[in-house]
């Protein structure tokens, strides 16, 4: 008899520390183990890794990550942060993303989310009574 696995998601609340993304691909990992998906956690943890990343860098305030599943082979995650501004080349489907110097040290972040996540995107969120606002950049995954 086949079964269907109940949607889930997990929202964790970061501090603007640089300890933060190292926790959150911990909590990420432990979560994936649980839920089975152990062979998602490579890309799971790169994709989560450079959004986290980005999010401490280019942001003053705190983050999160949130992770959720509502199929049982699709992962999404996702970073929220309390930026509006979307990163060049990340809003549209289509738009390149500066690619830096060979020699640079940085700045490849949102380039391998791109190749690596199997769909991306981002959501600018209005600031409502108790929301504040910022952006939500996520990208998929697919087993």
């Amino acid at each position: 008899m086949a079964t269907v696995s109940p949607s889930w998601a997990y929202t964790l609340q970061l501090p603007h520390d640089p300890r933060a993304p190292g926790i959150a691909r911990a909590t990420l990992r432990t979560v994936l183990a649980a839920h089975g998906l152990a062979e998602l956690t490579v890309t799971a943890e790169l994709l989560a890794s450079e959004l986290l990343t980005n999010a401490h860098l280019h942001t003053k305030g705190p983050y999160a990550l949130r992770i959720r599943s509502t199929e049982p082979d699709r992962l999404r995650v996702a970073v929220w942060d309390t930026d509006p501004r979307v990163p060049p080349g990340f809003g549209q489907d289509g738009a390149s993303v500066v690619v830096p110097d060979q020699e640079a040290e940085n700045g490849r972040g949102l380039q391998l989310v791109r190749a690596c996540a199997d769909s991306w995107g981002v959501s600018v969120l209005r600031e409502l009574g108790v929301s504040k606002g910022g952006k939500l950049l996520w990208a998929e995954c697919v087993e």
